[in-house]
């Protein structure tokens, strides 16, 4: 798709941008899309941290004073 672009067509895209948006807004804009960039990969790192590392186990069960099975979770801290 890119590979029939060459230096000129590149070359017409700057103007193009540096019309539509001046060039005192450039580093804003690019100092805001680094930001958003830096915020996402963050969020991706946060998002594969929190997931557990076995998810592929299935909760057990539990018996209680009453008789009554409840499931347990990986992180439960309570004692039957």
């Amino acid at each position: 798709m890119l590979s029939n672009l060459t230096g000129w067509h590149f070359l017409i895209i700057l103007v193009v941008i540096l019309l539509l948006f001046g060039a005192p807004k450039l580093p804003l804009l690019a100092r805001s899309l680094g930001q958003s960039m830096k915020i996402f990969k963050s969020e991706i790192k946060s998002d594969s941290a929190d997931e557990p590392a076995d998810s592929t186990a299935t909760p057990t069960r539990t018996e209680s004073a009453d008789g009554t099975t409840r499931p347990v979770g990986p992180g439960d801290q309570t004692k039957p």
